[in-house]
């Protein structure tokens, strides 16, 4: 007689098969993967895989990442001409910057292309000259003739609410990176420089510094002005102020932060310790104490913004707010694709929070 199956048996099936190994696809490399192959192999119809392809909400999840493997197995990439007309999309993003600091615009591009490769968009840069009588004009242009699906806009341009009607005049979505909230959730990733200052404010005073100098950002900027109100405040929590004759202006440069550096460390009594308000200008501090045998941090302390990959390879390695650049980028560009897929959705605000990053530079008052 065969023999009976308990119910132990019928429990354990189950739970075998969900054991097993996902399927990998095996595909030969002589001829190039289409959609129907797409298709045949995940077992659904095209319209399925185009929907997951257009990241269209329309699709269950276990289906999605079904089709997302078969896609990925056998190095499937749609075609942009097929599928811009069949979307009636170019499957472009744009970025417009204006701004000085060039490494901070290049962690933010490479933020942004982590995005795109994963939902076959493809970036189109643009830097301009916000100070250009024709610069309203260009940026329309450029935004009509590429015909782009959206745009991530850098500070300090994404704090430029003409740009921003003009864009949602023209209806082209668009995101607004920026330190402080500047419109609707949905367009907005917002860093929080006012904490990350605060916090540098912190650090000084703990290690027992008093007369601190302090390097401003371009006066402009929004984020200059949250990194100076940051510390600012984070100081006067613990009963200090600002020293007038200790603020120097920069303008996020290396050289601007040169020669703000001169003119802090050539006083009669220089400060024991400098804030700059960003890497770049941290560098230039670093550079000039180097050229006056200053030592760093044995007489003094540096702390600098952003954690550019200048930071850690700087001798002394530098002390600074890491404020993810490259996170920012791609959830700049994550935030906008979903815009364009799904023009109706609700989306949260997203905030950056930075928090401060203590390497060599940083050391107690001498004495």
């Amino acid at each position: 007689m065969p023999r009976a199956r308990t119910a132990e048996a019928e429990i354990e099936a189950p739970a075998m098969e969900k054991a097993e190994a996902p399927k990998t696809y095996v595909w030969d490399l002589k001829r190039r993967p289409t959609i129907n192959d797409v298709a045949r192999l995940a077992e659904v119809s095209k319209k399925t895989v185009s929907r997951v392809i257009n990241q269209s909400p329309l699709v269950n999840d276990e289906t999605r990442q079904k089709i997302m493997k078969v896609i990925d197995d056998i190095g499937y990439e749609p075609d942009p001409q097929a599928r811009g007309l069949a979307s009636q999309r170019s499957f472009l993003l744009g970025i417009i910057y204006d701004n000085p600091n060039s490494q901070y615009v290049v962690n933010v591009q490479a933020g942004i292309l982590d995005a795109c490769r994963k939902s076959g968009f493809e970036l189109v840069v643009h830097p301009c000259l916000r100070t250009s009588p024709t610069y309203m004009k260009e940026m329309r242009q450029f935004v009509e003739r590429q015909k782009l699906d959206g745009v991530i806009l850098l500070p300090p341009l994404s704090e430029d609410e003409a740009l921003a009607a003009m864009l949602t005049e023209i209806g082209c979505r668009f995101i607004r990176v920026a330190c402080v909230p500047l419109d609707v959730a949905a367009h907005l990733v917002v860093y929080e420089d006012y904490k990350g200052a605060a916090e540098v404010a912190d650090h000084l005073v703990e290690l027992g510094h008093r007369r601190i100098g302090f390097i401003a950002g371009t006066p402009q900027y929004k984020s200059a002005q949250e990194r100076r109100r940051g510390f600012a405040d984070g100081l006067a929590r613990h009963g200090l102020a600002l020293d007038p004759d200790l603020c120097v202006q920069g303008a996020y440069t290396f050289e601007t932060g040169q020669e703000c550096a001169e003119k802090l460390l050539t006083m009669e009594n220089p400060p024991t310790a400098i804030f700059a308000c960003n890497d770049e200008m941290a560098v230039g501090v670093l550079r000039v104490a180097y050229r006056m045998g200053i030592a760093i941090p044995q007489q003094l302390t540096l702390v600098g913004f952003d954690d550019s990959p200048l930071a850690p390879r700087a001798c002394p390695s530098l002390s600074t707010v890491r404020s993810p650049t490259r996170d920012v980028g791609r959830m700049a560009a994550e935030k906008l694709i979903q815009r364009i897929a799904q023009p109706d959705a609700k989306l949260r605000e997203t905030i950056v929070q930075p928090h401060l990053v203590v390497r060599e530079s940083s050391g107690p008052v001498p004495g």
